[in-house]
């Protein structure tokens, strides 16, 4: 099987493009439910997190992503969902391989009924597919693309229903949580949509400020809060704290640069966001059960060590071919 790296074009908007190496987190069509306009796969050349679910159904082929310090393989045919903030990255792809990209806003999550158990995965981290997978999908999943990329608004609302109902269909129909189960997100009755915006309002102001010394007042500040009720509605419905969230964030961008960048470690830490080196060296290897120099040492291994292997396919795919 021969795997390729070429690298697409990102069709993100960096948060920090005034940073260099530029961050991993990122902006898609402003956090707005939208589809990928590229249908061809292709390598990453790193890790990136933004706001939005991201859903993926592969038309053909296969590809790998790094997910969070994992490894996971889809094939062809197969509909996958995860929440954007988690570090990923596609790896290696079959060529050539094909997927119908969608990214949804984290409120039509917080606000849909039904969907406990799925939602609390995918807040967790998990990478969670779907177990049915019906034979029209593939024609609806690229039509659903080609209407959200019309700029017809009409079009693009009906398409939100309908994704959104096959959004319910998965949790009722069945999947399976690639990752860990857990309960981590409460749900939101249909009628509690501003407090669902508020919520969704204090994660994307924590996604893109977390580098600077924000903290609690500061998140409940941005949405016109006061700090005490906006922690219970943060923890109401997130499962952690605003504290948590903002060091969760700075530690998912410094696992990104870690393994993207050739930044010094003292230069990562205050990167992130940390104020002080001897703090990020605690919260990293509390979280990841490894110092920084020795995650990214092993990460580089790993990496050299698929690239080897990919070398070794294409040649003997060569040699076979002669």
């Amino acid at each position: 099987m021969q795997f390729t790296r070429r690298e697409l074009k990102d069709e993100s908007v960096p948060v920090h493009p005034e940073l260099n190496p530029r961050h991993p987190m990122v902006i898609f069509d402003d956090h707005r439910f939208c589809a990928g306009e590229a249908l061809d796969v292709h390598a990453m050349p790193g890790p990136h997190m933004h706001s939005q679910i991201e859903l993926n159904f592969l038309l053909e082929g296969r590809m790998s992503y790094w997910f969070d310090g994992r490894e996971l393989t889809i094939d062809a045919g197969r509909l996958c969902l995860f929440w954007g903030m988690i570090p990923h990255q596609v790896t290696d792809t079959e060529a050539p391989t094909r997927f119908v990209c969608f990214y949804v806003p984290m409120a039509v999550f917080l606000r849909l009924a039904n969907m406990d158990g799925l939602r609390d995965a995918i807040f967790r981290g998990a990478m969670v597919e779907a177990l049915e997978v019906r034979s029209y999908d593939r024609e609806i999943f690229l039509r659903w693309r080609e209407e959200l990329l019309s700029g017809d608004e009409g079009l693009a609302e009906i398409v939100r229903n309908e994704l959104t109902a096959r959004l319910l269909r998965i949790a009722r129909d069945g999947w399976r949580d690639l990752r860990e189960e857990g309960s981590a997100i409460a749900g939101f009755h249909a009628m509690e949509s501003e407090r669902a915006r508020h919520v969704e309002g204090m994660l994307r102001f924590i996604t893109e400020n977390a580098l600077e010394g924000i903290g609690v007042k500061d998140v409940a500040s941005d949405r016109g809060l006061h700090p005490n009720y906006a922690m219970t509605l943060f923890k109401k419905a997130v499962g952690h704290t605003i504290n948590q969230a903002i060091a969760r964030n700075r530690l998912d961008t410094a696992q990104s640069l870690l393994i993207s960048t050739d930044l010094p470690v003292v230069d990562v830490a205050f990167e992130s966001g940390f104020g002080s080196v001897s703090r990020f060296y605690e919260a990293f290897s509390r979280r990841f059960h490894d110092k920084p120099t020795v995650f990214r040492k092993r990460m580089r291994e790993k990496g050299q060590a698929t690239a080897a292997s990919n070398w070794s396919i294409s040649a003997q795919g060569a040699s076979g071919a002669g």
